[in-house]
């Protein structure tokens, strides 16, 4: 079998020599791969020609529905991707975090991009800043999709997961993309994306894989592109540092393997439940995935008195692992990903023990349903390094398998240096039930880490532990783990997005956002707008209302009413007192609800719910006798992408000021109404 690759719009196979794909648990031949013929600076025009004008024409809703049916389209045929995952070593559970976890990637930023983002082309980001004293001039930061390829260079580890959790940012975002995995485990890479193109749901030129070297690619970026990595520091800083990269400033986001740690807090004795958690941890973070993970723990740090128990305890638990053939029943680690794995893991350890005392691990093992020989094995190795401050190895070599040291700290203080020494990782973990400690230690090693896990009985049974980076949260670390950050919710999908901020009028900038800004125009009629369907409403259409005088009748029922009975409301001389007020005072939320009074129109009509509110502020106390109205603005617009029996229907901001008989502003607030569609 040789892989294909996916260019220009079609499947072509390379020529030339080609790369051997091994099974990694049999050591047979399965494929080959190669790039060979592929005309690299092609695909990057055609992205950027055809796939991305293709792209930049959806809203933000439009290519959040592409990712929700490419991960349902994806998930119908997720036992074929198993199937052949299992040729990289993985188990079925390693196997789970790679292929359901990356499609889960695609359902989670389906739904920021439906939540998060708005129904265009484009994202405005933050409030109007004002840039004059009479508010003729004002400023605002809008996000426009790069109009370049963000090329994708992924690592062998996660094949799939790796693969997906870039793409469903950048595609998000409006940006083609090209992908070139790790040729070892490109075999299930392949596979997943021939199941995408065949989906037909992304638009032509939205993506493209190579399978095989990478050529020269990166000699064909320009400042419209991003290279996003993920493997060894080394190699990233040598793409990062090409001619072409150099030239035209091309954003480069490199996620790279570190020397990430756990530590155990000095509460975490023996016999706790914290204690026997960070056992589990440390174990679990050794052979998942053969230990193969960027996010691996490979420092142990523990309290000194702890060292001796914490060795016997993790001793015993990795003697009780099986390793083999994952599909014999009871393994619960499988291979490396190649054989030469297995010899730079090997070689790598050896250097550690330069400085550390080999505990477990390092001779013979048993392998289960397979010959330790011909397949990819290797066993899991623990070591102890005495002297931690001295050393620099345990803190400098990483063995991408399982191997991990242990190393002993007499205070928090130097546990945090310790973590520290790693000089920047994807992520630490911290197992401790102490909240002082917790804040002490993590605040300590926050600059040094891109995530941190705060374990204890509390969050036991729902965590996703130390090694799990999720689409809601930052994947990447400083220094030593590479300087960038990769999913991160919505931060993940403005990394391939150009902040610019822009400059003039408020209803310049209106025309241009399609929000409406404060001073910009604002247009009346005779017809009350809650009267309106979604589309008969335009952006500034502006009501205002009658006005309505305040009570003490007024404050004295609302109290009965709600219960709120707050001194400020209830007693001149209270009120008074607290040098805030100068006598009694409307609730708050009266003010709003009275507002409400002035601007709804009753009757059945296009408004069918409102569902929110937003950014209240109460800007001027509200005194019986002080006289309010209402004006009443339409923001922004958003249509709804219909459902299945839904009536067509779109989300309107309603801007909405409470002003007072002194023309001072008392309440200011938005509201969002579910208003009808008049057209599909």
């Amino acid at each position: 079998m040789k892989l294909g690759n996916y260019a220009l719009g079609q499947w072509i196979e390379g020529t030339g020599k080609s790369a051997d794909l091994i099974h990694a648990v049999t050591g047979e031949k399965i494929g080959e791969a190669s790039s060979g013929g592929l005309d690299f600076a092609a695909m990057a025009d055609y992205a950027r020609t055809v796939g991305g004008p293709a792209m930049r024409r959806l809203t933000f809703h439009q290519r959040a529905a592409m990712l929700k049916a490419m991960g349902q389209y994806l998930m119908e045929r997720k036992e074929q991707f198993y199937a052949v995952s299992a040729a990289t070593g993985a188990t079925r559970s390693d196997s789970w975090v790679d292929i359901e976890g990356g499609i889960g990637t695609l359902f989670a930023y389906s739904s920021r991009g439906r939540r998060e983002f708005p129904n265009e082309t484009f994202h405005v980001e933050g409030p109007v800043e004002a840039l004059s004293k009479g508010g003729s001039f004002v400023g605002r930061h809008i996000c426009v999709p790069l109009e370049g390829v963000a090329m994708h260079i992924n690592a062998f580890n996660f094949p799939v997961w790796g693969m997906l959790e870039k793409l469903a940012p950048a595609l998000l975002a409006g940006v083609p993309c090209i992908v070139k995995p790790a040729t070892a485990t490109s075999y299930l890479t392949e596979v997943v994306f021939r199941a995408m193109v065949d989906a037909n749901i992304f638009p032509a030129g939205a993506i493209q894989l190579i399978c095989g070297s990478a050529g020269d690619l990166l000699s064909h970026v320009t400042e419209q592109d991003v290279v996003a990595f993920t493997g060894s520091a080394a190699t990233g800083q040598m793409l990062k540092a090409g001619d072409a990269m150099m030239r035209h400033s091309v954003r480069f986001n490199m996620e790279a393997d570190s020397l990430n740690c756990t530590i155990l807090g000095p509460d975490a004795v023996p016999g706790t439940e914290e204690f026997d958690l960070f056992i589990k941890e440390v174990v679990r973070e050794m052979t998942t995935k053969a230990g193969q993970k960027c996010t691996a723990i490979r420092r142990t740090i523990v309290p000194a008195a702890m060292q001796e128990d914490v060795v016997k305890a993790l001793s015993a638990r990795l003697a009780k692992t099986v390793i083999g053939d994952p599909a014999v029943e009871g393994v619960r680690m499988g291979p490396l990903a190649t054989h030469g794995q297995v010899r730079d893991v090997g070689a790598a350890a050896e250097r550690i023990r330069a400085s550390s005392e080999l505990v477990f691990g390092g001779g013979d093992f048993e392998v289960i349903g397979a010959d330790r020989e011909k397949g990819s094995f290797f066993g899991p190795r623990l070591m102890v390094c005495s002297n931690p401050f001295q050393s620099d190895e345990p803190h400098d070599i990483e063995a991408f398998g399982p191997v991990n040291t242990v190393m002993a700290y007499d205070s928090l203080e130097e546990a945090v240096a310790l973590a520290r020494r790693g000089r920047g990782s994807l992520c630490g973990s911290l197992i401790t039930h102490d909240p002082k400690i917790a804040r002490d230690v993590i605040l300590g090693v926050a600059p040094y880490h891109g995530r941190l896990l705060v374990l204890d009985r509390a969050s036991a049974k729902e965590s996703t532990g130390h090694g799990s980076p999720l689409p809601n949260l930052v994947h990447g670390g400083p220094g030593r783990a590479g300087g960038g950050e990769e999913m991160g919710g919505a931060r993940g999908v403005l990394h391939y997005m150009q902040r610019a901020a822009v400059q003039g009028s408020p209803s310049m900038l209106t025309a241009i956002t399609r929000e409406w800004s404060k001073g910009a125009e604002a247009y009346t009629d005779t017809v009350h707008p809650f009267r309106k369907t979604f589309d008969e409403l335009d952006i500034g259409d502006t009501l205002t209302t009658g006005t309505r005088t305040i009570t003490l009748d007024d404050i004295v029922k609302f109290a009965e009413l709600s219960g709120d009975k707050f001194y400020a409301h209830m007693n001149d001389e209270d009120a008074q007192s607290n040098g805030v007020f100068t006598g009694r005072v409307a609730h708050g939320y009266f003010i709003v609800s009275a507002a409400a009074g002035l601007f709804v129109d009753p009757a059945l009509g296009p408004v069918l719910a409102n569902y929110g509110m937003e950014n209240l502020r109460f800007t001027k106390p509200v005194y019986p006798g002080d006289t309010i109205h209402v004006r009443l603005t339409v923001k922004q617009k958003t249509a709804k992408m219909p459902r299945e029996g839904e009536i067509p229907q779109g989300v309107v901001e309603w801007d909405v000021e409470v002003i007072n008989q002194d023309a001072e502003p008392v309440a200011v607030y938005s509201i969002l109404t579910l208003v009808r569609r008049s057209t599909e």
